[in-house]
């Protein structure tokens, strides 16, 4: 069964001037229950992580900070979010929910979660909309727990995943792949285990052949024993934060090939959402929605 983390919090409480398009938190499971890709049974509400999780992979003054509300206010602006406790609530269960989908994928060979692919967040600090980095907090579990011991990161959303990046630098058991957009957000890059830029206007076939051969070369290099997928949907040349150009079926072309990767080499896969700022919201649902779908089919 496709089990996909969701709770209440992923959609509150975001500050005036951010609703758009975070509305995708409330709107997303709305739409895969109302067509019938999911039903209730698919949903589960995850808890609170344990500290010690996501002081694998931040620092405790950072995450000290974080809890207190000691983040200076320029960090803060770095942010994008004015600080507020159910602010910082809602990334821990955002984490929670990936951690939990961990042993879902274990058990099904796929898990999702609504919210996450907060990729920006470093060890000691947050950036864009990230403050705790919920793939780099589950991938140490995973470690930590005994239940992988080689974790491939990968991150296909239109922005590099530079907190991921750093919080992994020299954890040789986590592969961290990153294709971007070249000239987006952050325009100083960190340096993944592999970073592929791409140039503006890149369009759905050399976008999907580039994939295909990364894909291919990534299972005989690196051998991994579980996936993280990020799968951002601000790669649609609609996009108003993306550089790339990719068209719907360019996008979900790119999940069912990420998907059928992972099923056919048996490797257990857990999807957070990331990124998605088309213009029309119905876009981005749809984009998203397109992720679950594609995976109840290929592992279900």
């Amino acid at each position: 069964m496709l089990k996909i983390a969701y709770h209440p919090i992923y959609k509150h409480p975001l500050p005036e001037g951010h609703r758009f398009p975070m509305q995708k938190y409330e709107l997303l499971p709305q739409q895969l229950l109302y067509e019938g890709s999911c039903t209730e049974d698919n949903f589960f509400e995850p808890g609170l992580p344990e500290d010690a999780d996501i002081l694998r992979a931040h620092t405790p003054a950072y995450y000290s900070d974080l809890r207190a509300g000691k983040i200076p206010a320029r960090a803060m602006r770095k942010v994008g979010f004015p600080w507020s406790e159910a602010l910082v609530l809602r990334e821990r269960i955002i984490a929670a929910g990936t951690i939990q989908a961990c042993h879902f994928a274990l058990d099904y060979g796929v898990s999702m979660n609504i919210a996450g692919g907060t990729h920006h967040a470093y060890s000691d600090r947050g950036e864009a909309f990230c403050m705790l980095n919920d793939q780099a907090i589950a991938a140490h579990y995973l470690l930590a727990k005994g239940l992988a011991r080689r974790i491939l990161i990968l991150d296909l959303d239109v922005h590099q995943g530079n907190g991921t990046a750093e919080i992994f630098r020299n954890i040789p058991e986590v592969f961290t792949f990153s294709m971007h957009g070249k000239a987006n957000y952050p325009f100083k890059k960190e340096i993944s285990d592999r970073d592929i830029p791409l140039e503006k206007g890149t369009t759905d076939g050399p976008y999907l052949q580039i994939l295909q051969e990364q894909l291919h070369e990534l299972f005989k290099l690196q051998q991994p024993d579980f996936v993280f997928f990020l799968s951002g949907v601000d790669v649609l040349q609609t996009d108003k934060l993306g550089t790339l150009g990719l068209t719907p079926e360019g996008c979900r072309q790119r999940d069912i090939m990420v998907f059928e990767w992972c099923h056919n080499h048996g490797l257990p896969v857990v999807c957070s959402m990331g990124g998605g700022y088309s213009p029309q919201l119905s876009t981005i649902v749809d984009a998203h929605a397109n992720t679950f779908r594609i995976a109840g089919q290929v592992f279900f």
